[in-house]
C-alpha cells in the first residue's frame, strides 16, 4: 500500500482536525480518537482515510514532506516515453572485456597471422 492516496490534494491535517504545528502526541491522539469515532468495521472508507493520513504525518521526516507539497504542490510530469537500451552482448564486446581484465586465455587466438618483418636498414 502506498502512502500517496488517491486524492493528492486531501490535506492530512484537516483529515485528522488538527493543527500544523501539532506536535507527535497530537498527531496521535487525534488519530485514536477518530478511529474510535469511525471504526473500520463500520466505516472503512472513512477510517482508510485517516489512516492514510496518520501515515503521512506519523514520522518528522515524512510530514517534512507534506507540509513541503501542501506549500507547493510538485510539478506536473510531462509523459514521457521511456528510452530503450540496447542490452544484447555482443562477442567483440566480450572480447574487449577479457583483454582489459587481463583474461588472455579467453582473448581470442590469431593462428594465421603474419609475422611482421624485422626493418632493413
Amino acid at each position: 500500500m502506498s502512502l500517496t492516496s488517491s486524492k493528492p490534494n486531501v490535506d492530512p491535517y484537516r483529515v485528522l482536525q488538527i493543527e500544523r504545528r501539532a506536535d507527535e502526541s497530537a498527531i496521535k491522539k487525534a488519530y485514536f480518537r477518530l478511529v474510535r469515532q469511525y471504526p473500520p468495521e463500520q466505516e472503512p472508507e472513512k477510517f482508510q482515510e485517516i489512516r492514510i493520513a496518520y501515515d503521512l504525518l506519523r514520522t518528522p521526516e515524512s510530514r517534512a514532506k507534506i507540509d513541503l507539497f501542501l506549500l507547493q504542490p510538485p510539478p506536473s510530469l510531462p509523459n514521457r516515453r521511456r528510452p530503450t537500451y540496447d542490452l544484447s552482448v555482443h562477442s567483440a564486446d566480450l572480447d574487449k572485456l577479457a583483454l582489459e581484465l587481463g583474461l588472455a586465455r579467453y582473448a581470442p587466438q590469431r593462428d594465421f597471422s603474419v609475422p611482421s618483418m624485422p626493418a632493413r636498414e
